[in-house]
């Protein structure tokens, strides 16, 4: 089983393409994780991790919902999304994790993934002049997140509950994922939280920042 809370590797494009894409459900909000601690262990429940992640950024577009692009442990990350399954549970297929200074080519494809252009006159970028270029993108808006990550699973299902901060505004989160999509519906009820809306990173930070 993938470690979900590892330190992230670098990873090319093309191996990125290689991984099997999971499929995630998760939530935002007060009270999310007492509601997820009463019961979590109704199923075959395996303490996993929990981790204080280091602090990330992420970038978010005006123009979708779609494209998952942070840096986290020193690599910008992208991650897109390819579908969802009968449930509405989201697919985002990792496309690459680069170190940097990046290359002009891998941020133009990152880049169109957002839907926004930029001059890049650059042969690579480092994190900070790719910040700042984000900064000042009217349609770009970079978001401090800080994530205390608690994980186990559920009859073989990733699951996690966290507190997450948006530029230091505390939310509370939690969410299932993993390649068996089938396996998933009846841990998403099983944990009380399928009535609540399916929301990924980026639409809870727009909403914290106002973006939506």
């Amino acid at each position: 089983m993938a470690d979900v809370f590892a330190k992230n590797e670098a990873t090319s494009a093309a191996d990125a393409a290689k991984i099997v894409p999971r499929a995630e459900f998760r939530v935002f909000g007060q009270g999310v994780i007492d509601i997820v601690k009463e019961r979590m262990w109704n199923g075959k429940t395996v303490l996993f991790q929990a981790r204080r992640m280091p602090a990330e950024t992420y970038f978010l577009s005006a123009n979708t919902d779609e494209a998952n692009v942070k840096v986290r442990d020193g690599l910008l990350d992208i991650k897109v999304k390819v579908g969802e399954t009968p449930e509405g549970y989201e697919i985002f297929q990792p496309r690459g994790k680069f170190q940097f200074p990046v290359k002009r080519e891998d941020l133009s494809t990152i880049l169109s993934h957002l839907k926004v252009s930029l001059p890049l006159d650059q042969d690579s970028y480092t994190i900070d002049s790719f910040v700042a270029m984000a900064r000042k993108h009217p349609e770009l808006c970079p978001v401090a997140v800080e994530k205390m990550r608690f994980g186990f699973t559920i009859d073989g299902i990733i699951c996690e509950y966290a507190q997450v901060w948006f530029n230091g505004a505390l939310v509370e989160s939690a969410c299932a994922e993993s390649e068996n999509y089938a396996g998933m519906k009846q841990v998403v009820e099983g944990l009380g939280i399928s009535a609540m809306p399916n929301t990924n990173y980026l639409k809870a930070a727009k909403r914290v920042v106002g973006m939506i």
